[in-house]
Protein backbone atom coordinates (compact mmCIF):
# COMPACT_ATOMS: atom_id res chain seq x y z
CA UNK A 1 0.00 0.00 0.00
CA UNK A 2 1.62 2.97 -0.88
CA UNK A 3 1.30 6.55 0.95
CA UNK A 4 0.52 10.22 0.37
CA UNK A 5 2.68 12.65 1.45
CA UNK A 6 1.55 16.38 1.95
CA UNK A 7 2.33 18.93 4.31
CA UNK A 8 0.14 17.26 6.77
CA UNK A 9 2.21 14.41 6.58
CA UNK A 10 0.93 10.69 5.84
CA UNK A 11 -2.57 9.52 4.40
CA UNK A 12 -3.21 6.86 2.51
CA UNK A 13 -4.81 7.64 -1.46
CA UNK A 14 -8.09 8.44 -1.67
CA UNK A 15 -7.84 9.26 -5.58
CA UNK A 16 -10.44 6.07 -7.01
CA UNK A 17 -10.71 7.47 -10.50
CA UNK A 18 -6.94 5.23 -11.83
CA UNK A 19 -4.97 6.24 -14.07
CA UNK A 20 -4.42 6.19 -17.98
CA UNK A 21 -0.83 6.67 -19.57
CA UNK A 22 -0.20 9.65 -21.30
CA UNK A 23 -0.27 7.83 -24.43
CA UNK A 24 -3.65 6.60 -23.99
CA UNK A 25 -6.37 8.23 -25.75
CA UNK A 26 -7.82 10.65 -22.62
CA UNK A 27 -10.45 12.47 -24.45
CA UNK A 28 -13.27 11.08 -23.26
CA UNK A 29 -12.25 9.70 -20.14
CA UNK A 30 -11.05 12.90 -18.66
CA UNK A 31 -12.32 11.95 -14.69
CA UNK A 32 -9.27 9.87 -14.34
CA UNK A 33 -6.18 10.64 -13.61
CA UNK A 34 -2.76 10.81 -15.87
CA UNK A 35 0.79 9.03 -15.36
CA UNK A 36 3.60 10.61 -16.89
CA UNK A 37 6.48 9.15 -17.58
CA UNK A 38 10.06 11.29 -16.61
CA UNK A 39 11.25 10.92 -20.17
CA UNK A 40 8.06 13.07 -21.40
CA UNK A 41 8.30 15.91 -23.39
CA UNK A 42 7.94 19.16 -21.90
CA UNK A 43 6.09 20.24 -25.56
CA UNK A 44 3.57 17.37 -24.48
CA UNK A 45 2.72 18.27 -21.35
CA UNK A 46 0.42 20.82 -22.84
CA UNK A 47 -2.21 18.29 -23.89
CA UNK A 48 -2.56 17.81 -20.17
CA UNK A 49 -3.77 20.56 -19.13
CA UNK A 50 -7.50 19.55 -18.66
CA UNK A 51 -6.50 16.64 -16.55
CA UNK A 52 -7.89 16.33 -13.26
CA UNK A 53 -5.00 14.44 -11.55
CA UNK A 54 -1.52 14.35 -12.87
CA UNK A 55 0.80 11.27 -11.85
CA UNK A 56 4.74 12.20 -12.59
CA UNK A 57 7.13 8.97 -12.17
CA UNK A 58 10.27 9.61 -10.50
CA UNK A 59 11.74 6.36 -11.50
CA UNK A 60 15.11 7.08 -8.92
CA UNK A 61 16.09 9.67 -6.53
CA UNK A 62 18.86 11.27 -8.81
CA UNK A 63 16.34 12.00 -11.65
CA UNK A 64 15.25 15.36 -11.29
CA UNK A 65 12.86 15.54 -14.89
CA UNK A 66 9.96 15.54 -12.66
CA UNK A 67 10.67 18.28 -11.61
CA UNK A 68 10.97 20.10 -14.59
CA UNK A 69 7.82 18.52 -15.78
CA UNK A 70 5.88 19.67 -13.17
CA UNK A 71 7.13 23.02 -13.31
CA UNK A 72 5.95 23.38 -16.84
CA UNK A 73 2.89 22.48 -16.33
CA UNK A 74 1.92 24.93 -13.81
CA UNK A 75 3.35 28.02 -15.63
CA UNK A 76 1.10 26.19 -18.65
CA UNK A 77 -1.66 26.88 -16.49
CA UNK A 78 -2.31 23.40 -15.17
CA UNK A 79 -4.67 24.03 -12.11
CA UNK A 80 -5.33 20.14 -11.48
CA UNK A 81 -4.08 17.71 -8.48
CA UNK A 82 -0.41 17.06 -9.45
CA UNK A 83 1.64 14.50 -8.05
CA UNK A 84 5.06 13.00 -7.77
CA UNK A 85 5.22 9.58 -7.32
CA UNK A 86 7.88 7.08 -7.07
CA UNK A 87 11.53 7.31 -5.21
CA UNK A 88 11.04 10.97 -3.79
CA UNK A 89 13.49 11.33 -0.54
CA UNK A 90 12.23 13.15 2.54
CA UNK A 91 14.72 15.58 1.64
CA UNK A 92 13.32 15.93 -1.97
CA UNK A 93 10.08 17.05 -0.44
CA UNK A 94 10.73 21.17 -0.81
CA UNK A 95 11.63 20.71 -4.12
CA UNK A 96 8.74 18.78 -4.89
CA UNK A 97 6.23 21.79 -3.80
CA UNK A 98 8.18 24.22 -5.52
CA UNK A 99 8.15 22.86 -8.40
CA UNK A 100 4.31 22.71 -8.19
CA UNK A 101 3.89 19.38 -6.92
CA UNK A 102 0.75 19.08 -4.02
CA UNK A 103 1.81 15.41 -2.89
CA UNK A 104 4.18 12.72 -3.36
CA UNK A 105 2.98 9.04 -3.55
CA UNK A 106 5.51 6.78 -1.52
CA UNK A 107 5.66 3.06 -1.27
CA UNK A 108 4.96 1.77 2.44
CA UNK A 109 9.35 0.75 2.62
CA UNK A 110 10.25 4.13 1.93
CA UNK A 111 7.57 5.50 4.60
CA UNK A 112 9.36 2.96 6.95
CA UNK A 113 12.81 4.55 6.56
CA UNK A 114 11.71 7.62 6.51
CA UNK A 115 9.14 8.11 8.68
CA UNK A 116 6.42 11.00 8.44
CA UNK A 117 8.40 13.03 11.20
CA UNK A 118 10.99 13.36 8.02
CA UNK A 119 8.63 14.19 6.18
CA UNK A 120 6.99 16.87 8.29
CA UNK A 121 10.26 18.89 9.32
CA UNK A 122 10.53 19.65 5.20
CA UNK A 123 6.54 20.60 5.04
CA UNK A 124 7.63 24.26 5.80
CA UNK A 125 8.65 24.56 2.29
CA UNK A 126 7.92 28.14 1.64
CA UNK A 127 10.16 29.54 4.56
CA UNK A 128 13.50 27.90 3.62
CA UNK A 129 13.89 28.72 0.09
CA UNK A 130 17.27 30.49 -0.30
CA UNK A 131 15.79 32.98 -3.00
CA UNK A 132 13.62 34.29 -0.63
CA UNK A 133 16.20 34.90 2.17
CA UNK A 134 18.37 36.26 -0.53
CA UNK A 135 15.93 38.92 -1.65
CA UNK A 136 15.78 39.95 1.88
Amino acid sequence: MNVIVTDSGFSSDDWSKGFADMTQTIANDCCRGVDVPSDALPDAMADLIGSAMIRIDFPAPTDGRGFTLAAVLRRAGFKGRLRACGHILADQYAMARRSGFDEVEIDASLAERQPEAQWLARANWQAHDYQARLRG
